[in-house]
C-alpha cells in the first residue's frame, strides 16, 4: 500500500497494518461507490404529501432517512455511524418525491459540537421543552421548535438502529452507544463517538458541516485518559484514525470530473488560544497531524492557528506534514485575525473561538449563518476602460481610471448588499426577519446557538450572528493592469490609452513585441515591488472601507464584511474576461484568490508573502487567502523543514491572514493528466478545499499546473 507523497522522505508508519489497509480501500472509493448504489429515500408512498407545508415535508424526510438509510459497520472501525445515501454527496437532502430532489442542504458553516460532548443531546430536548412554554410564540415558531424535536427523535431512531445492529456483532461499539450521544461523554473514546455520530447524521441528511477545533473538543478527554492510564497514545491514534478514515466515505472510485471530489467543507482547525487566552495545542493536535502525515487523507483540510507564541514543535510537525504535499495543512495568523474580529465588535472570549465555514472564511462556530457573494474586479475594470463596451471613455491619468473603477466597485458592492441583505431580510412586526419562503434547515438549526432561543431557523436570523460577505476576486489582475497602464501609457508614453484599448479588444493581435515588452519589462505584484504592490494594497484597502461604510447605512443585524477570494472561479470567469494590459491574452488563467498571476512571480515565496502583506489585511474580516506552490525538493531534509518554518514565521510577522502551501511537482501533475489510473489518490489544494487531482476537469487541472512553483531557500 503506497500513500502518495511529493517528498523523497517516506511517510512514517505508526498505525496497524489492518488500519492502513482500511484507509487505502476507503481512499480508493469502496464506500462512496456503495453510497451511489443507495442514492436516496423515496417519499412517493406518503399520503397527502403534496398538500403539506415545506417544514412538514422536511420533517417527514428526516424521519424517513433515520428509519430507512442503510447502516454500515466496517470491520476495522472503532466508532460507528455512516452517511450512506449518495444524493447527500451532491448537496441535497437525500430524499426524492416522484423522482425529484425536494430540498437543497446546508454548507459553509461549522456547527456546535461541544455541548453534545459535554452535556449530551438530551439537554437540547430539555431546552426546546422550556422554550415551548412561552405563550407569546407564534404558530410558525411553535412549528419550528417541534421540527427541532423531530430531529432529535430522528437521531434517536437512527441511534436505536445502530444499537440493535451492534448488539451482538460489535459489543464494543454497542457499549459506546449506550452512553452517547444522548448523555455526556465520559472518556476520549465516547467523546470521539459522540462527535462522529452527530457529524455523521447531519451529513447523512445532506448537509456539509465543518468540524472546527477538534483538539479543543477532544483534548481534555484524551489528556485525562492518558493520565489515568486508560489509553496509550498509540491506542488513541488508532481510535482517531477511524474518524479520518470514515471521513473518506464519500470518495468514489470513478467520480464525475469538475472542480474536485472533496468539496464537502468538513474542515478541521487546530491549535490557537482558548477563550481564556491559553494555548490549546495538545496531544490530539499532534495525533491529527500524525494521521494525515501517514495516510495522506485530505478530506478533512486542516488549518492551524499560529500566533507569535505558538510552540516550535508544532510548526516543526506541520512542516513535516506539508512537505509530503496535498495541501492538507494551511495556516491562520491568529494574532491578526483576532484583531480583525475585534474590529467587527465580537467579544474577545468569543472571538478566540473562531474557526471557519468549512472552507477558510472566518466565523464563530455554532453561532453563525454565513453566506458570501463573489464578483470579478477585473471585469469591472475592463468595463470602465471600455474594453468590453462599444464606446471607449477618455481618461487623462491613471488616477482618473482608478476613480472610475472605484465608482463602479461601490455600485457592485451596493448590488451585493441588495442581493445578500436587502432582498432577503425585512423589518416587520417589530423585528428583523427573513423575507419570503425560508428553506427548512432544522437539522442544522438544532446545533446553532440562538435558534432555540429565538425560535427561528438557521435561514431566518435564528443564529447569534448572520454574516454576508462580498468577495472580491481578481485584485492582483487589476493591480497589474493599472500598474502596466500607468507605466506604458502615462509615464513612458509608448502608446495612447485609446490605442491600448483597441489592442486589448483585438486580443494583442499583431502586437506581439509590445505584448512581450509589457509582460516582461515590468515587475508585477508578487515580487516585493513597492510600485506594483501599492496598487494591490490600495485596491484591497479601499474595497474594505467601501464595504464598512456601506453597512453603516442601516440598522439591519446582518454583518456585512469584506473578503477576498476566487475559489477557482478564475476558470469560470475566463469567457467574460478580455486580454489584459499586463500582456496576457483572453483565455489565459489569471490570479487565484490573492495570489500572483501565474508567470509573473519570479522572485520566490518570500517575495510573494511580502507583496501580499503590504495591504492592511486586518480589514479583510472574512478572510483573504494566499496560495503558494513550492518545489518538493526545497523541503527535503532538515534544511527544508527549517526553511518552511521560517516561511511560516515570516507570514505571521508581516501580517498575513491565511496561507495555503502545497508541495507539488509540476511534472507529476502532467504525468497524472496522462495516466490518471496511476494517480487516483494524488491530492492537491484547489482553493479552500483539497481534491484528488484526477477528479478535476482539464481546465481546473491546468489551473493547478499553471500556478508558479516557488523555491523557498
Amino acid at each position: 500500500m503506497i500513500f502518495q507523497t511529493a517528498s523523497k522522505n517516506p511517510r512514517p508508519i505508526r498505525l496497524k497494518e489492518s488500519t492502513r489497509k482500511w484507509a487505502f480501500e476507503s481512499l480508493h472509493g469502496i464506500y462512496g461507490d456503495n453510497a451511489m448504489e443507495n442514492q436516496c429515500i423515496t417519499l412517493d408512498h406518503i399520503e397527502n404529501f403534496e398538500s403539506m407545508s415545506d417544514i412538514e415535508k422536511y420533517d417527514i424526510a428526516i424521519r424517513q432517512i433515520a428509519e430507512k438509510a442503510p447502516l454500515r459497520l466496517c470491520p476495522e472501525e472503532r466508532i460507528c455511524g455512516a452517511a450512506t445515501l449518495g444524493d447527500a454527496i451532491y448537496h441535497n437532502v437525500p430524499v426524492r418525491y416522484k423522482g425529484e430532489n425536494l430540498f437543497r442542504s446546508v454548507s459553509h458553516l461549522t456547527i456546535r459540537y461541544d455541548k453534545v460532548l459535554k452535556q449530551g443531546l438530551d439537554v437540547y430536548a430539555n431546552d426546546i421543552a422550556v422554550r415551548l412554554e412561552d405563550k407569546t410564540l407564534s404558530s410558525s415558531q411553535i412549528n419550528f421548535l417541534h421540527s427541532l424535536e423531530n430531529v432529535i427523535e430522528s437521531i434517536r431512531i437512527w441511534h436505536g438502529r445502530y444499537l440493535e445492529a451492534t448488539r451482538t456483532v460489535r459489543p464494543d461499539l454497542h457499549k459506546l452507544l449506550l452512553q452517547v450521544p444522548f448523555s455526556p461523554a465520559r472518556n476520549f473514546h465516547e467523546a470521539l463517538q459522540s462527535l462522529w455520530f452527530i457529524f455523521s447524521f447531519v451529513r447523512l441528511c445532506g448537509n456539509w458541516p465543518g468540524i472546527g477545533r477538534i483538539d479543543w473538543l477532544l483534548g481534555d478527554f484524551l489528556k485525562k485518559d492518558l493520565k489515568d492510564g486508560l489509553l496509550s497514545e498509540d491506542e488513541a491514534r488508532e481510535l482517531l484514525a477511524s474518524f479520518f478514515i470514515k471521513g473518506c466515505e464519500w470518495i468514489q472510485s470513478n467520480p464525475p470530473v469538475g472542480s474536485g471530489d472533496s468539496q464537502h467543507y468538513q474542515n478541521i482547525v487546530l491549535a490557537g488560544l482558548d477563550s481564556n487566552g491559553n494555548e490549546i495545542t495538545n496531544e490530539v493536535t499532534y495525533l491529527v497531524l500524525d494521521i494525515v502525515e501517514e495516510l495522506s487523507i485530505s478530506d478533512f483540510p486542516i488549518t492551524v492557528r499560529l500566533n507569535k507564541n505558538s510552540p516550535h514543535m508544532l510548526k516543526e510537525k506541520m512542516a513535516h506534514v506539508m512537505r509530503h504535499g496535498g495541501g492538507i495543512v494551511a495556516i491562520y495568523n491568529e494574532d491578526l485575525i483576532l484583531k480583525s474580529l475585534d474590529r467587527l465588535g465580537y467579544p474577545e472570549e468569543e472571538a478566540r473561538s473562531f474557526a471557519n465555514d468549512g472552507c477558510w472564511e472566518v466565523q464563530i462556530p455554532g453561532k453563525t449563518n454565513f453566506s458570501y457573494i463573489p464578483f470579478d474586479a477585473l471585469q469591472i475594470l475592463n468595463k470602465v476602460l471600455g474594453i468590453t463596451e462599444e464606446e471607449i471613455p477618455v481618461y487623462s491619468s491613471v488616477e482618473e481610471i482608478y476613480a472610475a473603477f472605484c465608482d463602479s466597485l461601490k455600485k457592485t458592492i451596493g448590488d451585493v448588499y441588495w442581493v445578500g441583505i436587502e432582498d432577503k431580510y425585512v423589518y416587520k412586526n417589530g423585528a428583523w426577519q427573513a423575507e419570503g419562503t425560508v428553506l427548512p434547515s432544522s437539522v442544522i438549526s438544532l446545533f446553532e446557538d440562538g435558534c432555540i432561543e429565538h425560535a427561528r431557523s438557521y435561514f431566518d436570523l435564528g443564529p447569534e450572528y448572520t454574516v454576508c460577505s462580498p468577495h472580491i476576486g481578481g485584485v492582483p489582475d487589476v493591480a497589474n493592469s493599472l500598474y502596466a497602464i500607468e507605466n506604458l501609457v502615462f509615464k513612458e508614453k509608448k502608446i495612447s490609452l485609446v490605442e491600448l484599448i483597441h489592442i486589448l479588444k483585438d486580443n494583442w493581435s499583431d502586437k506581439e513585441l509590445l505584448r512581450l515588452y509589457v509582460k516582461n519589462s515590468y515587475v508585477y505584484y508578487g515580487n516585493d515591488s513597492d510600485e506594483a504592490d501599492a496598487w494591490h494594497a490600495r485596491i484591497l484597502n479601499d474595497f474594505a472601507d467601501m464595504v464598512d461604510n456601506y453597512h453603516k447605512q442601516d440598522d439591519c443585524p446582518v454583518k456585512f464584511i469584506p473578503g477576498v477570494s476566487t475559489f477557482g472561479r478564475q476558470v469560470d470567469w475566463l469567457p467574460n474576461r478580455s486580454a489584459t494590459a499586463f500582456g496576457y491574452k483572453k483565455g489565459e488563467i489569471l490570479s487565484g484568490n490573492d495570489s500572483p498571476v501565474p508567470g509573473t512571480d519570479i522572485c520566490g515565496a518570500t517575495a510573494i508573502i511580502k507583496s501580499h502583506c503590504k495591504a492592511d489585511l486586518v480589514k479583510q474580516s472574512c478572510g483573504v487567502a494566499l496560495d503558494i506552490k513550492v518545489f518538493p525538493e526545497s523541503l527535503s531534509g532538515d534544511n527544508g523543514i527549517t526553511a518552511l518554518i521560517a516561511l511560516m514565521d515570516g507570514f505571521l510577522v508581516l501580517g498575513g491572514f491565511f496561507m495555503q502551501l502545497d508541495a507539488v511537482d509540476t511534472q507529476t501533475l502532467l504525468e497524472a493528466q496522462k495516466n490518471p489510473q496511476k494517480f487516483k489518490t494524488l491530492s492537491v489544494r484547489v482553493s479552500g478545499w483539497n481534491a484528488r487531482f484526477v477528479t478535476l476537469d482539464r481546465e481546473w487541472q491546468n489551473m493547478i499546473i499553471e500556478r508558479s512553483t516557488q523555491n523557498i531557500y
